[in-house]
């Protein structure tokens, strides 16, 4: 079947009517919530999905002087199928940056028993293909698309059987996954969070908690305002495969210790070989987390009536706030957790296993305060490709380049290249 930009040619004229079934999830997605939505950046409108089932739907408007001229008359598409959610981002170009026109989550559990067998089960896949469906029918309504990429993550490195998982998503969802490397998963984290760097700091730690897996990169910015990765690590677990271990019942304190010392295990790897801990003393590397749980913390913190993303993305909390909020939530238990507007049902123990791994970071180094992002791999996809059309647009694409990378420095990179997902991805090696 001949596909474009990764959409079966079937559907690329085909429009469909908005009557998505199931619990789909608004701003309360990164940090949990009972609620469940489609919704645009604009926060105007959403398909609100209500205990009854019923929604309504409105979209918020793009308007001409947002768009660049060169680029006016298309969308892009990214999504990231995680252990634990799928979700999507459909947002168009600007002089800038990007306007988000609409967005999808959906808590999908796809790696649910992985640890198990290392297989994908049935029903989890049937559960992720019908968000994929989803997903396809919100892409084919912003037609056309310019480009589209969308990956799949630890779950899908891990499971034996992602080859049929794959298929069954072309055929019946009509979406190409590409499994990516849990490098290529550490630099898009890292490209999507560049907006929220401090210009007076020229390195950054981002860690991104998973629900398979967690990448933790450090990135510098050279003076020319190009990027490269000096090192990455990947801890072979997140909040889902940590929960699962655990599951039926609420993790004891020395089961919580013990992902604490086992995650400060593998970053005394990474600081015998980077030496960062007095660079992180002198605040001259900044931390920024992205995953559900730092955006649950962000807003326990806050003490928000119910999950703003506005308000979350891009605050920078204290080391002594963060002890104390993770402290408040493992404290109010999985009832208050349940009940609690920012986090709720679906989220309870994963937030538990997600703090852990945080408490781990902010007792291993001497970080004073974390930046919060609401973003991540989705925005970091938008931005390779936002970027590579650009510089064809500026005549600079006469050489034949996959859409999906960011401007990285080359400095270093050895001619290491990730030949499963396109090309060079530009990391520093020492030598």
């Amino acid at each position: 079947m001949k596909t474009i930009n990764g959409l079966p040619e079937k559907n690329k004229n085909k429009k469909t009517t908005g009557r998505f079934g199931g619990v789909r999830e608004n701003e309360t997605d990164r940090a949990g919530g009972n609620g469940a939505a489609r919704e645009n950046e604009s926060g105007r409108g959403a398909e609100y999905v209500n205990a009854q089932g019923k929604y309504d739907r409105t979209r918020g408007e793009i308007r001409k002087g947002d768009r660049n001229p060169g680029l006016a008359q298309n969308n892009y598409a990214a999504i990231d199928l995680g252990t634990n959610s799928c979700r999507l981002v459909v947002a168009t170009p600007t002089t800038t940056s990007f306007r988000v026109v609409e967005t999808f989550s959906k808590v999908v559990r796809l790696g649910e028993g992985i640890i198990q067998d290392n297989e994908l089960s049935p029903k989890a896949m049937r559960r992720t293909i019908q968000a994929l469906k989803i997903c396809r029918g919100v892409i084919d309504e912003y037609m056309p698309i310019a480009a589209s990429r969308f990956v799949a993550t630890a779950a899908c490195r891990r499971a034996k059987n992602v080859a049929q998982f794959a298929e069954m998503a072309k055929r019946e969802a009509g979406i190409e996954l590409e499994v990516i490397s849990s490098k290529e998963e550490a630099r898009l984290s890292v490209v999507g969070c560049l907006p929220l760097l401090n210009r007076n700091i020229k390195r950054v730690l981002v860690f991104d908690i998973g629900g398979g897996s967690t990448q933790i990169s450090l990135a510098r910015v050279t003076d020319n305002g190009k990027t490269f990765i000096e090192g990455f690590v990947s801890l072979p677990y997140g909040v889902v495969t940590i929960s699962e271990a655990f599951a039926g019942h609420e993790m004891s304190t020395l089961e919580y210790s013990t992902v604490v010392e086992r995650t400060q295990a593998i970053l005394q790897e990474f600081e015998d070989k980077h030496h960062i801990r007095e660079a992180i003393a002198n605040q001259e590397i900044q931390v920024i987390g992205t995953s559900g749980t730092v955006t649950v913390i962000g807003a326990v913190h806050l003490k928000l009536p119910r999950y703003n993303r506005s308000a979350v993305d891009g605050i920078a909390i204290s080391a002594p706030d963060i002890d104390f909020t993770i402290n408040k939530i493992k404290t109010m238990g999985p009832e208050g957790r349940c009940k609690h507007p920012c986090i709720g049902q679906s989220k309870s123990d994963l937030t538990i296993a997600g703090c852990a791994i945080i408490e781990a970071l902010t007792t291993f180094w001497p970080i004073s305060e974390i930046t919060v992002a609401d973003r991540g791999i989705r925005e970091g996809i938008l931005l390779d490709m936002m970027h590579a059309r650009r510089v064809n647009a500026a005549g600079h694409g006469k050489k034949k380049r996959r859409s999906g990378r960011f401007p990285f420095d080359r400095r270093g990179s050895g001619g290491q290249s990730d030949r499963r997902n396109g090309g060079n991805v530009q990391y520093k090696h020492k030598r």
